[in-house]
């Protein structure tokens, strides 16, 4: 009887919805849990997922190489409308190429660089998964020429497959966003890496030690952070331009340099506040009564509790970096020839042929869209990532504890 009556209460106690709604939580999962709530940043995040992934394998998502041209068929315009089905089966018909002719008074006048095009539906060309294409490296491992995705016909074939329309020398659009997103969210991460560790380094050394070291690193400080960004930038991306022939490479890294260059000096305004107000918690006096060096205590009490705001910070970073790349190519300054960008890519939209352009070519927009798509989707995560990491956020899990 005895023995049943406890076994009663037992089993009454672990079932108790009280006792389980109040059953500690791990940091992590109350992070995942406040992060999850952000509706706005989990789309952002699964939207930075997704192009990090398909700019990571750019090479085989696109039907074609960034550089491959064709040019009997400039500005083609978008074929994902175009595709027709027999069967099970998917194909395309050939483009024939129409010169498009204006209205001026009375006359019809030639429209130059403008086409209109039509399907010759005398031959179907149809789409296979895994096409053969051009050749690439996948991953810079091995070589190959599979694609995901395409007719697998020749360069001089007039049955291609632009999903998003081509440009004025015959190049896929989609490709080369691709290969352009590669390099632009590239830039991002390097710059962020040497700019965090110079911030950072900085920025602790003069909330530390204080002083005269305080005093000299923070006017360095406040002489960069005077400098107008993009003015600076501009001049200096002026000389580079103007310096003769650079390689696509150092070029590359030149860009990385001078974004890091103006990017460091405000978080290092922001890490000395930091280190300011740590250095005299009890933890860290607790560290000092005890004989830690200053090196332990920076590395092992300041810097953990430093973590949360640098990943943050680096989060809301990349949007600003990626729309300071994409200024600096679009006004010719930046990435150029033979690699490719979003803002390179909108550089041919300039003077006279904008209008054009917006006309009879709206597809060669579509970069400008993946900015502010690419922009929107970190500012959204990162805020989401800074919802989540306040450790002073405990409104929310007291809800979810309610539940």
């Amino acid at each position: 009887m005895t023995e049943s009556l406890s076994t009663t209460v037992e089993s009454v106690q672990r079932e108790d919805p009280f006792e389980e709604r109040h059953k500690p939580v791990s940091q992590t999962k109350l992070i995942w849990r406040r992060f999850l709530r952000h509706k706005l940043g989990v789309i952002g995040g699964v939207i930075v997922v997704l192009l990090l992934f398909a700019f990571l394998f750019a090479d085989f998502f696109s039907p074609y190489g960034y550089l491959s041209q064709h040019h009997d068929v400039p500005y083609a315009p978008p074929m994902i409308n175009r595709i027709h089905f027999d069967g099970v089966k998917v194909f395309v018909f050939g483009l024939v190429q129409n010169q498009i002719f204006i209205k001026l008074g009375s006359q019809l006048i030639r429209a130059p660089g403008a086409y209109d095009y039509t399907e010759d539906v005398s031959h179907k060309y149809y789409l296979k998964l895994f096409a053969p294409g051009d050749e690439y490296k996948f991953l810079g491992l091995f070589s190959t020429n599979i694609h995901i995705l395409g007719t697998g016909e020749p360069p001089d074939s007039m049955g291609q497959f632009f999903v998003l329309g081509s440009d004025e020398l015959g190049q896929d659009i989609l490709s080369r966003m691709l290969f352009g997103g590669r390099i632009t969210l590239a830039i991002a991460p390097m710059v962020i890496l040497i700019s965090f560790l110079f911030g950072s380094l900085l920025g602790g050394l003069s909330g530390y030690l204080g002083g005269a070291t305080d005093t000299l690193i923070q006017r360095i400080v406040e002489i960069f952070m005077s400098l107008p960004r993009l003015a600076l930038l501009l001049a200096m991306s002026g000389i580079l331009t103007y310096a003769g022939y650079i390689p696509p490479m150092t070029r590359f890294w030149s860009i990385v340099g001078l974004l890091s260059l103006i990017s460091w000096a405000p978080l290092a305004r922001v890490i000395r506040g930091q280190f300011l107000s740590l250095r005299e918690h009890e933890f860290t006096q607790a560290a000092k009564a005890l004989g830690a060096t200053n090196t332990r205590i920076i590395f092992r009490h300041i810097l953990p509790n430093i973590m949360s705001y640098l990943v943050v910070a680096a989060t809301l970073a990349v949007p600003d970096l990626i729309i300071l790349e994409s200024v600096l190519s679009f006004l010719g300054f930046g990435i150029q020839h033979p690699l490719v960008s979003w803002g390179m890519m909108l550089f041919s939209l300039q003077g006279t042929g904008f209008d054009l352009h917006a006309t009879y070519h709206a597809w060669l927009f579509l970069p400008a869209i993946f900015i502010v798509l690419s922009v929107l989707s970190f500012n959204f995560l990162g805020d989401a990532l800074r919802d989540a990491l306040d450790p002073f956020a405990v409104h929310g899990v007291k809800e979810d504890m309610k539940k």
